[in-house]
């Protein structure tokens, strides 16, 4: 058996099993039907012309070539038999299989034009389906084309260096690399997504005609050398010369590459005009800010994360993506074009004028939810407010007024006839009417404490510190300290010092020893920081409670913080609460 029907029996073989898999994953049945049967057919030819049946094997060959392997070319993945293209490709393909079984092995000509008939109908048809396909369906033409096309670069490379060899050795070789084919289909119909095929296909032509047109360079050289009488050279001069050809190998990808992603992505904007068109639509939203960058770096995929997840993303995934931090915000991640292993430097120019503009708009878009946040948080404490001085004013004044007004109707029914029982009623109704007043002023306290209108923030605070007792009965001093001219405060700030503070003292007088204590109030450009510190030993560890909470969650409602712990000579509470 001759190489030639030994890799001619490979690719049948590869051919019938790839064909065989791709059916029971039952995608592309057609073409895996039609890869099966150019595999079977395939091999019979391998038999008969190992058996030296020349005319039966040269049919048999002709059938499995011409008739059903191109047909599986056409049809994959999936025909449209309705579609004038599809049809007409189908038309060609299986006419000139035919056609060309017809003559096998009477008229070679006749064989080899409907072979070139069909290859420029494939050529044809794989390009028209890779320019209108879906993107899935693309992906698994284009495995297909790089498997068509590599084989077809080798055979090629092997037939050219045939010359000084076996007759059929090299091209035998070139015959088997048709055997990545049918695999190459399997996979584009299965795991389309495996690498990025595209960015590989633009590879393999950048290198395989930079690598014709060092050759041609070479031949062209070596021409010229003996055109002017050079008509032998030794090894050492062919090599020189291949090595000094060789140097163009790395522009010509260049050149070629920039050619190649003009022809499939179109011409780039300038950096300062494309950073400009992002910069008006950045900030309309996040995926309108992907598409601009898109659209400018002409990519194929876009994403913003943040924290990880990830909030927007636009065009199709790949494989060669690149991470870009948001000075913190989060993370444009955007993928490399076919063919690309990084950016150019015009590229590189547009994200950085453009990464700071996304990373403002997506710090604004968080400190707007942040904003919604903190509005609806005050507007549910606002209305939680509300529904507690309703309740209050429902079940405990609301009583105790009505009970005052039916005590005053009835000392005034009894006032003549029973004078003695209506002065006990009234009586009775002025201490209803003392405790309602009570009620009152612990409601109005509740919401803001009268002695902060009466005397202001630092008075009300030394008032309210006078008379304090540690747990172990003794007074505490307290020192309130404040600037001269302390200046005037939000209200809600007010409230919150005040009530902070007060909840501070009471816990130094619950849980420490110390005789003394100090609050500092200090007002300065980022808000007013307070300091309650104790100078005794607590009994108790500090662990979170209703008080330490309740301090928190009046700085955190105005942005601002609280720290509270055991200090280098007692306790320490600290607070900033901004004044805007």
């Amino acid at each position: 058996m001759d190489a030639f029907a030994v890799a001619f029996g490979f690719v049948a073989v590869s051919t019938a099993v790839s064909g065989g898999a791709l059916l029971l994953t039952h995608r592309a049945t057609l073409s895996a039907v039609l890869l099966v049967c150019a595999g079977a057919a395939g091999l019979v030819a391998d038999a008969l012309l190992a058996a030296d049946r020349d005319r039966s094997g040269a049919v048999a060959l002709a059938a499995a070539v011409s008739l059903f392997g191109p047909a599986a070319l056409v049809t994959f993945p999936r025909p449209r038999w309705r579609h004038p293209v599809d049809f007409v490709g189908v038309v060609v393909v299986v006419g000139g299989g035919a056609i060309g079984t017809a003559y096998a092995g009477v008229d070679v000509g006749v064989v080899g034009l409907m072979g070139l008939l069909q290859g420029c109908a494939v050529l044809a048809h794989t390009w028209w389906r890779i320019e209108v396909s879906a993107d899935r369906e693309r992906r698994a033409v284009i495995w297909m084309a790089l498997a068509l096309l590599l084989a077809t670069i080798f055979y090629f490379f092997a037939s050219f260096s045939a010359e000084g060899f076996d007759s059929g050795t090299l091209p035998s070789i070139g015959t088997a690399a048709f055997a990545l084919v049918a695999p190459a289909m399997y996979v584009g119909a299965t795991l389309p997504d495996l690498v990025d095929v595209r960015a590989l296909v633009v590879r393999t032509v950048v290198h395989s005609v930079a690598l014709v047109t060092v050759m041609a360079v070479f031949v062209l050289a070596l021409g010229l050398l003996e055109a002017v009488g050079a008509t032998e050279l030794n090894v050492g001069a062919q090599a020189l010369l291949a090595a000094l050809c060789s140097t163009i190998h790395h522009p010509t990808c260049v050149v070629l590459r920039g050619v190649v992603d003009q022809l499939l992505f179109g011409q780039r904007p300038d950096p300062l005009g494309a950073a400009s068109a992002v910069a008006d639509r950045i900030g309309a939203g996040p995926v309108m800010a992907l598409r601009a960058i898109r659209d400018a770096l002409v990519i194929p995929y876009a994403a913003l994360l943040v924290d990880g997840v990830l909030l927007a993303s636009t065009g199709t995934a790949t494989t060669h993506t690149r991470s870009l931090d948001l000075d913190g915000a989060g993370e444009l991640v955007v993928g490399l074009r076919p063919g690309d292993l990084g950016f150019s430097r015009g590229d590189e120019q547009v994200l950085g004028l453009t990464v700071p503009l996304l990373a403002q708009t997506v710090r604004a878009r968080a400190l707007a939810e942040q904003l919604i946040e903190s509005r609806g948080h005050t507007i549910a404490a606002v209305e939680e407010e509300r529904r507690r001085l309703r309740r209050e004013l429902h079940d405990g004044l609301g009583p105790r007024l009505s009970g005052v007004a039916f005590t005053s109707d009835a000392a005034r029914n009894l006032i003549r006839t029973d004078p003695a029982a209506a002065e006990e009623m009234v009586t009775q109704l002025r201490a209803d009417t003392v405790i309602a007043i009570e009620e009152i002023r612990r409601m109005v306290y509740a919401m803001r404490p009268p002695a902060l209108d009466e005397l202001g923030l630092v008075p009300a605070l030394r008032q309210q510190a006078v008379g304090l007792r540690n747990r172990e009965g003794l007074s505490v001093t307290v020192d309130v300290s404040a600037p001269a001219h302390f200046p005037d405060l939000p209200a809600a700030v007010e409230v919150a010092a005040y009530r902070i503070v007060t909840e501070a003292l009471t816990n130094v007088a619950r849980h420490s020893t110390s005789a003394s204590a100090s609050v500092r109030l200090h007002p300065a450009a980022d808000g007013l920081r307070l300091e309650v510190t104790d100078h005794g030993g607590h009994t108790d560890s500090w662990r979170p409670g209703v008080g330490m909470a309740s301090m928190r969650e009046r700085a955190t409602e105005l942005g601002g913080s609280l720290e509270a712990g055991p200090g280098p000579s007692g306790g320490r509470v600290s607070a900033l609460l901004p004044l805007t």
